[in-house]
């Protein structure tokens, strides 16, 4: 813990932290059952509860709400997907039952709607000439939200791409409609506003682990308006456990009020501006895309015999995540060892993933039948799988299974949706 949380003046700043650290070494007869009985803590007479908060963790909780600018936010030990679910339930108790999201939207929305009940209205995105993702476009959310009673948009996405959020708050103010983000990948951006879901949301997830210096599951979930809170903490209360991680707490309170780190984002924007053939840098200076195409995979495996670990490979661009906390020095030996590798590859090779095609709304009685990845080729997807990170469906429920999605999920080193290696396809006989 203390080797973590490196930035004294932060530290200071901490509720949650302070209250770990003044704590004394005690005989533990309470849980958890390792006994350490300093930091790992739960609920006792000092220590809190995340619960029904009174002490350290109320006053985290309103300190996160006064810098997020929030009406009310809520800290969460379980990750941006119980903050979704929160969200998702919150606007089902205010009235909503329908939900318009993109199809690359993570896979706990679509969880959600199915838990919840709420009807899905998914629209697509089309991707840029490199291959990339792009976020929603005006023309395909408004008939999507004219069928729904909420939009919820993943702002940043995966690859750093924001959407137009003060337009498409716009619209949802105009068509009295909830506007839900999913930012499980955008807690950094407090700093900048014009950026930031928070200015623009009814409903957000800030996902502090991803990209700022938290410990893995730390989240929080908000509310920007006040007759909205109390649904919200109903929800908060239904998915969040009674069993919360004090470290994870704690780090997430420091997260949340760890500094901005300048020097390094305009490094960074820098490096884009000097290699454009290879650089793919959206609006988040966080998501550094690297484009190799067709030799993305093998140039993963060399950096990674180089101890360099990348966030996620898609096939086409290799993805790094960084962070306020990421140090200058390793930033620079990444650009060296990447310098190496642009000039060995001159220029790359573009590989384009086909868009989908779906085949038919799968009913909820269909068999499902289990079988290898490449006998799935040409059948019907009937239960969603993907690359993993992020989490995003490769082949989507309905969708004709093609030979090049296959050959993609064989080369990623890790995937979801997968049974003992198997995929699911909906049974010969269905068609």
């Amino acid at each position: 813990m203390n080797a973590f949380l490196q930035n004294k003046k932060t530290l200071k700043k901490c509720k949650i932290y302070t209250m770990l650290s003044s704590s004394k070494k005690h005989l533990s007869f309470h849980t958890p059952g390792h006994k350490v009985g300093k930091w790992d803590l739960t609920e006792l007479s000092f220590s809190d509860n995340l619960s029904a908060p009174k002490g350290c963790i109320r006053e985290a909780e309103e300190d996160i709400t006064a810098i997020l600018e929030s009406e009310k936010s809520f800290l969460l030990t379980d990750g941006s997907t119980a903050g979704v679910l929160s969200m998702l339930y919150a606007i089902k108790l205010l009235g909503a039952k329908k939900l318009a999201f993109p199809v690359h939207s993570h896979k706990s929305v679509y969880n959600g709607c199915a838990l919840l009940g709420l009807t899905p209205v998914t629209f697509d995105l089309s991707v840029t000439d490199d291959g990339i993702p792009t976020q929603v476009a005006k023309k395909d959310v408004l008939p999507a939200l004219e069928q729904a009673d909420a939009l919820l948009l993943t702002s940043p996405d995966y690859y750093g791409n924001i959407p137009d959020l003060k337009d498409l708050q716009s619209i949802c103010k105009t068509q009295s409609k909830f506007l839900l983000i999913d930012g499980a990948h955008g807690g950094h951006l407090h700093f900048e506003k014009t950026l930031y879901a928070g200015a623009y949301a009814d409903f957000w997830v800030d996902g502090v682990h991803k990209n700022l210096p938290a410990f893995t599951q730390g989240a929080v979930v908000s509310t920007k308006k006040k007759d909205y809170v109390s649904a919200l903490q109903t929800a908060v209360d239904v998915f969040r456990t009674t069993s919360p991680s004090y470290p994870i707490m704690a780090s997430v309170e420091y997260a949340v009020k760890f500094p901005r780190n300048e020097a390094l984002e305009f490094a960074v924007k820098e490096f884009s501006k000097k290699h454009p053939d290879f650089v793919r840098l959206q609006e988040d200076w966080t998501k550094l895309c690297i484009l190799f195409g067709k030799d993305a995979f093998e140039i993963e495996k060399r950096l990674e015999e180089q101890g360099i670990y990348a966030e996620f490979c898609d096939g086409n661009l290799i993805l790094f995540y960084l962070s306020p906390a990421t140090k200058k020095g390793d930033f620079k030996r990444l650009c060296a060892v990447l310098e190496k590798e642009f000039a060995r590859l001159g220029k790359p090779s573009v590989q384009l993933v086909p868009t989908p095609t779906v085949f038919k709304k799968i009913p909820e009685n269909a068999v499902v039948e289990w079988v290898t990845p490449k006998d799935g080729i040409g059948r019907v997807c009937a239960r969603a799988f993907g690359l993993f990170p992020p989490c995003i469906p490769l082949v989507r429920v309905g969708e004709i299974i093609t030979k090049e999605k296959i050959e993609l999920l064989e080369n990623a080193p890790n995937v979801f949706g997968l049974r003992e290696q198997k995929i699911g396809v909906l049974k010969e006989e269905e068609l």
